[in-house]
């Protein structure tokens, strides 16, 4: 295997977990986001008040984008498998 085809290689594994993560992540961070608002409007300083919002948002995020990650994740191995023998060369 060549230099270029490792650096390729994770490359895209790179970047597929980037795509991954972006939802959840990004649901977190505006979940959190809107949260924090409303603590500074409200001057409600409660630690579970952080908490429970953001796992019900990370979790609705999960139920929804869940099989997109799996059919993702379940691609790129496969193509992974597949592609093994020639890497090996």
């Amino acid at each position: 295997m060549t230099d270029s085809g490792v650096l390729e290689l994770g490359q895209r594994a790179i970047a597929i977990t980037l795509m991954i993560c972006a939802p959840t992540l990004g649901v977190g961070l505006i979940v959190g986001l809107m949260v924090s608002v409303f603590q500074a409007a409200t001057q409600i300083q409660e630690m579970t008040l952080t908490f429970v919002p953001k796992i019900v948002a990370v979790t609705l995020a999960l139920v929804v984008c869940g099989p997109w990650m799996l059919k993702s994740l379940v691609n790129f191995t496969s193509k992974l498998l597949i592609s093994l023998p020639n890497l090996v060369r």
